[in-house]
């Protein structure tokens, strides 16, 4: 992995300062897990300011921001989808909070989940890291992580009742 980029650099741009999570992608160390961490703790300051309608249209919001915000810091690092860029991990992240029981296992399962099917990435999430090197690649990847998260939460929920 690229070395993570400055606080500088963090600070120059609001889509660095985005993309790169709110700093918690500069971790020199796992900076996608950190990214996750991020968004665990950072959904429960979040999640009560709103309706579900409401948080349903700020992910969405917070997603198609992301296919800029990630594609000008890609762009500026010189690496599309760098290490350091960890919106794609927060937002999706967010939707499988949302999506997720809230309660300390079943949100604990979540991580863990996301984590694996973000870091294997079955297909279709490969395709889009392999193919689509712009900021809807990059956010793209990691909703397939999401999708893949939900569906092996709702099977556990099935078969464990």
């Amino acid at each position: 992995m690229s070395s993570p980029p400055s606080i500088r650099f963090l600070l120059a741009h609001p889509a660095h300062f985005f993309a790169c999570g709110l700093g918690s992608g500069l971790s020199s160390f796992a900076p996608g897990t950190v990214g996750t961490a991020f968004a665990w703790v950072s959904y429960g300051f979040l999640r009560p300011h709103f309706s579900d309608p409401g948080f349903f249209l700020f992910l969405v919001a917070a997603f198609v921001f992301g296919f800029w915000a990630c594609q000008r810091t890609g762009r500026a690092l010189g690496e599309p989808d760098h290490g350091s860029i960890v919106w794609d991990e927060i937002v999706p992240f967010w939707l499988v909070l949302f999506l997720t029981p809230p309660t300390f296992w079943w949100q604990a399962a979540a991580f863990g989940l996301f984590r694996l099917f973000d870091i294997t990435k079955p297909w279709p999430a490969s395709y889009f890291d392999r193919h689509q090197k712009n900021g809807f690649g990059v956010m793209m990847d990691d909703l397939c992580a999401a999708g893949f998260a939900l569906l092996a939460l709702a099977l556990g929920k099935f078969f464990l009742g």
